[in-house]
C-alpha cells in the first residue's frame, strides 16, 4: 500500500485510514514487524498509536504490552521469567495478607471479638466408654 519513499515520510494523525491501520496491524500479527518497527516503518508519531491500534482491532490479546500470540503461548518460560512471575504474584499474595489482617483486627476491636483463634481447645480427658 504504500511505496517506500512515503514509507519515510511523518505522518498525520487524520492520515490513518482504517484500512492502513488494518494493513499494520496485520504485519505485527503475522510477525513481519514488531509494532515499534511497524511505527518506525510508517513514520507514526505517536509512541503507542500501533499498541492502540493493536488493542482496539487485533483479534490477539496486546493487553499491558505482552503479545499473546496463540502460537507462542506454549512456549517454556525461562527460569529468571518464571522466578521473577512467583515473585510478583507472591507479592501481591503478601498484600492480600496484610489487607485481610488488617480487617480482622479492625472487626475485632470494633465487635469485641476474637476471630482468629489463637490456640486450640483443650481436648477433654474424659475417659472413653470403658
Amino acid at each position: 500500500m504504500e511505496t517506500s519513499s512515503k514509507a519515510k515520510q511523518k505522518r498525520s494523525q487524520r492520515d490513518y485510514s482504517m484500512a492502513f491501520k488494518l494493513q499494520v496491524i496485520a504485519e505485527v500479527e503475522k510477525g513481519e514487524l514488531s509494532y515499534k518497527q511497524a511505527q518506525r516503518k510508517y513514520g507514526i508519531q505517536g509512541r503507542s498509536t500501533v499498541l492502540v491500534w493493536l488493542r482496539k482491532h487485533s483479534i490477539l490479546d496486546w493487553s499491558a504490552h505482552k503479545w499473546k500470540h496463540p502460537s507462542t503461548m506454549s512456549i517454556e518460560k525461562t527460569p529468571e521469567q518464571k522466578i521473577k512471575e512467583l515473585e510478583v504474584l507472591l507479592a501481591k499474595e503478601k498484600e492480600k495478607v496484610h489487607v485481610l489482617n488488617v480487617a480482622i483486627d479492625i472487626a475485632d476491636e470494633l465487635f469485641k471479638t476474637e476471630i482468629r483463634k489463637k490456640y486450640l481447645p483443650k481436648q477433654s480427658k474424659k475417659p472413653k466408654h470403658p
